[in-house]
């Protein structure tokens, strides 16, 4: 088997490798790698008063930056 450069993979592409190569744990081992990496953020702490709306802006901001959730004409209600 050919060894496969994980490094020059972007994240995208490394995802789709290890998903359609479920069986080659170096795969699996370079996409835990990577995530893990990533810097954490925190968008609130449970005693913020603003919890509910940072955490609220935070799903609709990903979910917005997201390419494959544009969906076409459809509107998410808020509910309460």
């Amino acid at each position: 088997m050919s060894q496969v450069n994980f490094d020059a993979m972007s994240d995208a592409e490394l995802r789709r490798y290890f998903l359609e190569n479920r069986q080659d744990r170096a795969a699996c081992q370079a996409y835990l790698d990577r995530f893990s990496q990533r810097p954490k953020s925190i968008i609130a702490s449970p005693s913020d008063p603003d919890f509910d709306a940072k955490i609220q802006a935070a799903i609709r901001q990903k979910l917005e930056s997201s390419p494959s959730s544009q969906p076409a004409n459809s509107t998410v209600e808020r509910t309460e």
